[in-house]
């Protein structure tokens, strides 16, 4: 089983940079790669990046290429997402996720 508890949400305005943080706990040794995924109100939740714990593999959608970066630190079982040039597209709950295993989610606002 594992465990997901992602930070570092805020509200920033368009332009602006924000990392968000997601630290796994329980059975780390036996997932293979980590996602990030955002949801906003109302819509359906949409895979945004995700990266190999293996080799550090990065996968990113169309919309945050060039913008967003995937990173992970094995020894603290962490995986961060630091977005770049955030749009107004871009505010959501971004979740932390691996097969059926989900965190709680951080807020990202962007506003002017």
């Amino acid at each position: 089983q594992l465990r997901f508890v992602e930070s570092g949400g805020g509200l920033v305005q368009p332009g602006e940079s924000l990392s968000v943080s997601c630290v796994a706990s329980g059975s780390t040794a036996d997932y293979y790669a980590i996602g990030w995924v955002r949801q906003v109100p109302g819509k359906e939740r949409e895979g945004v990046s995700c990266i190999s714990i293996r080799d550090g593999t990065a996968y990113y959608i169309e919309s945050v290429k060039g913008r967003f970066t995937i990173s992970r630190d094995n020894a603290t079982n962490t995986v961060y997402l630091q977005m770049n040039g955030l749009k107004p597209e871009d505010p959501a709950v971004y979740y932390c996720n691996e097969g059926a295993y989900w965190g709680q989610g951080t807020q990202v606002t962007v506003s002017s």
